[in-house]
């Protein structure tokens, strides 16, 4: 090809819209019309179980090689740990056992290497010195030779790297478990980086599949206490590095999330290039950063990077919990912190989706734990079907209180996600509790995310940051779901539980993106919606027992002051007057307080919804269903005083030393 001749790649992906993006992505292919004996004809990035099962099934010596291989170099580590512990010789070796736990990871390859990088970024499982290690995992890796790299690149984008980039480098820069990453630059200036999938992916990562949903499917067949639906689990995950394979599918993803979350101020998602982009080739901008774990260079730089973090926590929430497409594999070498401070995600390869309902579910249960309403926990985990329709909830709410109700003194929020999963899972032997497919990349993401932020400040709550990003959604998001949670959180059994609104009110000022005139206008608008009439209702019935309570508060006072003139006796206030006043008035103020306390309050806010107020029909019905309200409280009273009055005027009049006589005989 000329020197000068440029590829001219189909632009397909950045037409696309969001809706179109996740179909694609979403969408069931299956190779089984490849009547092919030969894995190259499977394609990259469709997982097919069946195709692999039926594919190895054919190849049992293929089988029990690898099994052997894995077996023996696992075998040979743990008989360096037990020799080490015998000669009391641990700490003295810590480094090179390490060493030797990356390089068999390293050999065994990439389904193995990503559970290396997972525990590369937990300070909580293994030491420090086994972290420093398998942290080579991320981006450290053995190289395959340029050749190779070379000939995809012609493959896919048309001619050698040579002719296509101004500049490309001579090694790679980084070599992580799927590909390996060069630094160029395009001939219109632009600095990028080069990704160049490894050489044959899915003979590796197929064999291990197959073991791995082979075992799976005879713990379902074997083990009876095992409810948890490891087969999907393996299918979830297996399907997520397949897709990895797929270039073009990880920039689409990229775009997608740069769509979705790229308006957040401290977040950075690098440009795709698609004209130098193919299914094993994919050129992104290039991004200069330092990884969070490297908190020396981080902190030269004048960083937070325990603020980053955060950053990272809050984008992982609307990941989760707004769109549904997240990260499912945040690791140290995806996260960079660039030189003006924001946090740059790099890698899209494992991508996945939570639905709707899950996502409602997700923000219920924190709330009811964070809140210890253990009954309602229960049901959520019903939602999110880890318990089915038909189960007795009765016992498992002992059980929830018992393991969640003194969990770290008095604050659930002090809680993080491994201790949850840990206390969670002697729990679920004894009740017929489930994994879904879908919980398992969830908790893989976040867990990660909190190694990270662990390693960043060892005493970093996950969910104590993001319980104010909760709050916020529960008290503005206007989705059914959520408004039927937020009534059934604040009323319970026709009382109004203030404290719980306390709580959301003071979290929910924490979170960064909290709006104070948008929250009054959801509330008012849901308030005075068809939905919020239950609201009404309960508001009419608060608002009538504060009017009658301070009514006959006021007028005990008068009556007290005027006995007092006139040197008559006082007597004492009831009690119910005394304290429920007192509890209200306590309540309103502290709610008050955290108003006044919230980022863009401003008293004239509420002066601004008045005229809107007053204009809304339900507001005139508000007000005759108060004052109906008043006049039955007033006039039962009245019924009722006159009665007893009476009842005892007609006892006083009795002359109890009269004779009594006696009942006839007849």
């Amino acid at each position: 090809m000329s020197p000068t001749a440029a590829p001219l790649k189909r632009d397909r992906a950045s037409s696309l819209t969001p809706e179109e993006t996740i179909a694609i992505n979403t969408r069931e292919t299956s190779p089984k019309h490849l009547n092919s004996e030969s894995l190259s004809a499977f394609e990259i990035g469709r997982y097919d179980p069946d195709f692999i099962m039926a594919y190895y099934q054919k190849r049992p010596f293929s089988v029990i090689g690898r099994i052997f291989n894995i077996f023996w170099c696992f075998l040979s580590f743990i008989f360096g740990l037990w020799w080490d512990k015998f000669w009391g010789n641990i700490a003295r070796n810590e480094r090179n056992r390490a060493t030797q736990l990356r390089k068999i990871i390293t050999r065994l390859g990439p389904t193995y290497i990503k559970v290396g990088q997972a525990l590369s970024t937990r300070p909580d499982l293994i030491s420090a010195v086994y972290m420093q290690e398998l942290s080579q995992l991320q981006d450290q890796l053995p190289p395959f030779p340029n050749e190779q790299a070379y000939q995809f690149i012609e493959e896919e984008l048309g001619d050698r790297p040579e002719y296509i980039y101004a500049e490309f480098s001579p090694q790679p820069v980084a070599a992580a478990s799927l590909g390996q990453v060069y630094k160029g630059k395009l001939k219109t200036g632009e600095t990028v980086a080069i990704k160049v999938q490894r050489p044959d992916l899915i003979g590796n990562i197929s064999l291990d599949i197959y073991i791995m949903r082979s075992l799976a499917i005879w713990a379902k067949k074997n083990i009876k206490r095992l409810r948890s639906d490891v087969v999907g689990i393996a299918d979830e995950f297996a399907g997520r590095i397949f897709e990895e394979m797929d270039y073009e599918l990880e920039g689409r993803n990229a775009e997608l999330f740069a769509e979705l979350y790229g308006y957040l101020p401290e977040i950075y998602i690098p440009k795709i290039y698609w004209n130098y982009t193919g299914r094993r080739v994919l050129t992104m901008e290039w991004i200069e950063g330092t990884k969070l774990t490297n908190l020396e260079e981080i902190q030269a730089r004048g960083i937070d990077a325990t603020h980053l973090v955060e950053v990272g926590v809050g984008c992982s929430l609307r990941q989760l919990l707004e769109h549904g497409f997240f990260h499912a594999d945040p690791h140290p070498g995806n996260l960079l912190a660039t030189r003006d401070g924001k946090l740059a995600y790099l890698d899209f390869g494992m991508m996945s989706r939570i639905e709707p309902y899950q996502r409602y579910g997700l923000i219920e249960a924190v709330v009811h734990l964070v809140n210890r309403d253990f009954e309602s926990l229960a049901e959520d985990y019903v939602k999110l079907e880890f318990l089915s329709e038909d189960t007795d909830l009765r016992p498992i709410v002992p059980a929830l209180e018992n393991v969640f109700g003194n969990a770290l003194g008095a604050s659930v929020a002090e809680l993080n996600f491994k201790s949850i999963t840990d206390q969670m899972s002697e729990m679920m032997y004894e009740f017929p509790f489930r994994v879904p497919a879908y919980y398992a990349l969830i908790i893989r993401s976040l867990v990660t995310l909190e190694g990270i932020a662990i390693g960043v400040d060892p005493n970093f709550k996950v969910l104590s940051k993001a319980y104010p990003y909760i709050a916020k959604r529960l008290l503005t998001d206007p989705s059914e779901e959520l408004r039927a949670s937020l009534r059934d959180l604040l009323f319970k059994e026709g009382s109004f539980r203030w404290n719980r609104l306390e709580n959301l009110l003071r979290n929910a000022r924490d979170s960064q993106d909290y709006d104070f005139e948008f929250a009054v206008s959801q509330a008012l608008d849901f308030i005075f919606s068809e939905r919020g009439d239950f609201i009404r209702i309960k508001l009419v019935e608060e608002i009538v027992q504060a009017i009658d309570l301070y009514s006959r508060k006021t007028l005990f006072n008068f009556s007290t002051i005027l006995r007092q003139r006139i040197g008559m006796s006082t007597e004492k206030m009831p009690a119910d007057l005394h304290n429920i006043s007192q509890n209200n008035l306590a309540h309103i103020q502290n709610i008050w307080q955290i108003l006044q306390e919230t980022r863009g309050f401003d008293p004239m806010t509420f002066l601004a919804f008045v005229p809107k107020i007053l204009s809304k029909s339900e507001t005139q019905e508000l007000g005759q269903q108060i004052a109906n309200g008043l006049v039955q409280k007033v006039a039962a009273r009245l019924i009722r005083n006159i009665l007893l009055e009476t009842d005892c005027d007609r006892r006083d009049s009795v002359d109890w030393n009269a004779p009594k006589s006696l009942p006839s005989a007849s």
